[in-house]
């Protein structure tokens, strides 16, 4: 009966491994080139350029199928860890005047409205514990509350204004601030925050009110919120500056 097996020649093996050492040569030096290529490209917005275009279509594609109806994890309160991670301390200057804040809002026809926690505090109430998560690669499953940022806008008359592309939102300082789709400001999940674990926040996680907007990673979380206002255009956003995400979507 006729052997199936395969005879193999040295010269054969030979071959192949000099050939797959070339193709190795050929994708390592192909490699280098490219990264020769790419740090020698222009910067835009902290990034390489082609890496901002790519971050900038993987935006485009994340946004179109954005929706309402896709909510974030949520846990019992139970689960939440007691002491809370701080993740940034950029705008938590100690010259703060607690006394005198309020949150301004800046509306599209340039009207500014001045709000009181007390008149913020009058609205519902929504208790939210959800998995935060942080770019530098931690997470944490922490219990905020606050009112709906949807809440918000409908009392005080903003619908209009969220019509626009985007909300701004900055410290009082002016030292930190981000901007984010009003698609995922007017989440049902996002809220304005003033209670940490059932207490009033810290002033290190950015008392007296800070946002947590649970679609989106923890850089889009600003503490202290000063000013608020509404742009079609991209407003200006701390860490966008330095390379990262604009959308820094989950």
């Amino acid at each position: 009966m006729p052997s199936s097996e395969k005879i193999v020649s040295q010269s054969y093996i030979r071959n192949k491994t000099i050939f797959a050492f070339i193709i190795f040569i050929l994708f390592i030096a192909g490699c280098i080139a490219g990264w020769k290529w790419l740090q020698k490209q222009p910067t835009d917005q902290g990034a390489l350029k082609p890496l901002r275009a790519g971050l900038n279509y993987n935006e485009k594609i994340f946004s179109n199928i954005f929706s309402n109806n896709h909510l974030v994890k949520t846990y019992p309160v139970s689960q939440a860890v007691p002491k809370v991670r701080v993740n940034g301390d950029v705008g938590m200057g100690n010259n703060f005047d607690t006394a005198t804040w309020k949150l301004q809002v800046i509306k599209k026809t340039g009207d500014t409205l001045f709000i009181s926690m007390a008149q913020i505090k009058a609205l519902p109430k929504t208790d939210l514990v959800f998995d935060f998560k942080c770019i530098e690669g931690w997470s944490q499953v922490t219990h905020w509350a606050g009112v709906k940022f949807s809440d918000f806008v409908k009392h005080f008359g903003l619908d209009e204004d969220v019509k626009m592309n985007y909300t701004g939102l900055e410290t009082p300082d002016d030292e930190y601030y981000v901007g984010i789709d009003n698609k995922s400001m007017m989440h049902p999940q996002t809220i304005l925050c003033y209670e940490m674990n059932g207490a009033p926040l810290p002033m290190n996680q950015g008392y007296p009110l800070r946002l947590i907007i649970p679609v989106k990673y923890g850089i889009k979380h600003l503490k202290r919120i000063g000013t608020i206002y509404f742009s079609n255009t991209r407003p200006k956003d701390y860490w966008y500056e330095r390379g990262y995400d604009y959308y820094s979507g989950l």
